[in-house]
């Protein structure tokens, strides 16, 4: 755990622990140093984390028992999380398919297993959950690690972006239900076609992730006022 440090002006830095996937990796952008000067990010970033996994004990990521970890260790009093991403882009889909389940069912066992981390979170933190990240991923792309693992599933990048939203409505429900600050971010990151806006796509194209400077501007947006 990195040590807190004082600033120019002495005051100590206030650490915020940030617990999800791949997509926290954005929190080592400049521009969250710069807006918020006093908070130290503790990123604790588990590739290929899932909400769907949470409960299990033999999710291949282990991102419960490694989240629960900094949790025990953290002196931060609050904890940003962002999950979803590959459970609406991916997973989901892949067990409804597996399991001849419906895919609705497939989603609620997600958002009940995402509620019930969040839920175990309150009890010692303030959380704040970040809405999960619209697909990136078109149809038929046949370039990157993370398209060519998700090929089993033949869902179109319309399909898995309503899935997101529902998702991501569901979750802003619980939140708002239980105390919990929730950044929706929907509204500004969909565009035309009911597909993610193109102003966000990574430059790199195999890269899934949100473009990090468009993606830095919208969570710094939603964060100011909040950490």
């Amino acid at each position: 755990m990195k040590n807190l440090v004082t600033n120019a002006h002495d005051e100590p830095e206030r650490e915020i622990l940030v617990l999800g996937d791949s997509h926290t990796v954005v929190f080592s952008h400049p521009l969250f140093k710069e807006k918020f000067p006093h908070c130290f990010f503790n990123v604790l970033t588990v590739i290929g984390a899932t909400a769907s996994g949470l409960e299990n004990p033999n999710s291949v990521t282990k991102a419960y028992p490694v989240f629960r970890k900094a949790t025990l260790e953290t002196t931060a009093r609050q904890v940003v999380v962002m999950l979803g991403e590959v459970d609406t882009g991916f997973v989901i889909w892949y067990r409804a398919q597996k399991y001849q389940e419906s895919v609705a069912a497939m989603m609620d066992l997600a958002i009940a297993s995402y509620s019930r981390f969040l839920a175990e979170l309150k009890m010692r933190f303030e959380v704040v959950c970040i809405s999960t990240p619209l697909p990136t991923i078109q149809d038929d792309n046949d370039w990157g690690d993370i398209a060519n693992a998700r090929r089993e599933v033949s869902t179109s990048q319309v399909e898995r972006t309503a899935l997101t939203l529902e998702f991501n409505r569901s979750m802003q429900l619980f939140c708002a239900q239980n105390d919990i600050r929730y950044i929706m971010l929907d509204d500004l990151s969909l565009g035309e076609h009911g597909i993610v806006k193109a102003d966000l796509l990574n430059n790199e194209r195999s890269d899934h992730h949100y473009d990090p400077d468009q993606y830095s501007r919208l969570l710094v947006e939603g964060l100011t006022g909040v950490l």
